[in-house]
């Protein structure tokens, strides 16, 4: 359970949150001279949208830093309390689903969810690489991929026997991660979704 105290919790909260909640997707596209990313495709926010815009190397800069801002919340966290770093890692997963900057309406958070995992569990992170390749292979759908990969997390926690306060987290994470996933869900299950190569099927995020 947490054991620092309150005020170092809202702190590791509220930079989390902070540094999660920077829209690097529109930053770089704006950066780039594209407008604004939440005008095309899927108003999305995320590495995903991004390449719908024909650049490979901004949806790969952005998948990189919405991963490697879930990384370093955590990693500069840990240095005041292990526990921190976990608060802040939620926090900033939480920051870029609901940026406040953009009335709380952010991507998908699977990039800035593998980022926290990375910093703190990697063998979770390492499990979800691999399932999201298999499935990926098996099935060419990114977001049953990415869907059954998180699903895989809290299991691979559970069986390495990591701390409750860790694993609630990272099942709180997953739980939003499907509710954000929603539509893609629904096309899934409408046989509507599109497949990997196809228009609009890169990895989520």
């Amino acid at each position: 359970m947490l054991t620092s105290s309150l005020p170092a919790i809202l702190a590791a909260a509220a930079f989390g949150y902070l540094l999660g909640s920077i829209p690097f997707g529109l930053v770089l596209t704006r950066a780039a001279g594209m407008g604004d990313i939440r005008s095309i495709g899927s108003g999305n926010i995320g590495a995903t949208n991004v390449l719908r815009t024909g650049n490979k190397g901004l949806a790969a800069a952005t998948l990189l830093l919405d991963g490697l801002k879930g990384t370093a919340a955590v990693l500069i966290a840990s240095r005041f309390g292990w526990n921190l770093g976990i608060v802040a890692g939620v926090a900033a997963f939480l920051g870029h689903v609901f940026p406040v900057w953009l009335n709380f309406k952010g991507g998908k958070g699977v990039a800035t969810f593998l980022g926290v995992l990375l910093a703190l569990h990697w063998p979770a992170f390492v499990a979800f690489a691999l399932v999201w390749l298999a499935m990926a292979f098996a099935f060419r759908y990114s977001s049953l991929a990415a869907l059954t990969a998180s699903l895989a997390v809290p299991v691979v926690a559970l069986a390495m026997g990591q701390p409750r306060l860790l694993v609630m987290a990272v099942i709180a994470m997953v739980v939003l991660v499907f509710i954000k996933h929603h539509q893609n869900i629904a096309k899934l299950l409408a046989g509507t979704e599109s497949r990997i190569g196809e228009k609009s099927a890169p990895p989520p995020a």
